[in-house]
């Protein structure tokens, strides 16, 4: 079992790329944001329920560029755990291209578990922290 998940596809349009012809960073900061959702969704379980007291806030995202994106590329991303925290996971994202596998951007992000009424930070509990090691990858 691959301990990465798919965790967003897509197509670069044309609307998202700049002058130069290639797709803008804003738009892959947004594709690897929709990701976080799903990573952080697996981890979280139910208590990532829409209407939950907790949430996730990402205190530090990094993204290498590696290969250019032109409209009408076909993207995956899939995402693994790197560290888990006690409060907090780390994850990396790798874009790809759908049909070739060429890797075109990587993200490393740290997410902090977030009370979202006393604004501060709450721990990971067993549970979480077993979902987290389901995608570990060290």
């Amino acid at each position: 079992m691959s301990k990465s998940l798919v965790s967003f596809v897509g197509v670069a349009h044309p609307w998202m790329c700049d002058v130069m012809g290639h797709m803008n960073v804003r738009h892959y900061a947004a594709m690897f944001d929709d990701a976080s959702f799903q990573i952080l969704g697996h981890i979280a379980g139910q208590d990532g329920a829409q209407g939950a007291q907790t949430g996730w806030a990402d205190v530090r995202t990094e993204i290498d560029y590696r290969h250019e994106t032109k409209a009408g590329s076909l993207l995956t991303i899939r995402s693994h755990v790197v560290k888990i925290g006690r409060t907090s996971v780390s994850f990396e994202q790798v874009m790809s291209g759908s049909l070739d596998g060429i890797v075109h951007a990587s993200s490393r992000t740290t997410s902090v578990r977030f009370d979202l009424v006393a604004r501060a930070s709450v721990a990971l509990d067993e549970p979480m922290r077993n979902r987290a090691a389901v995608f570990l990858i060290e």
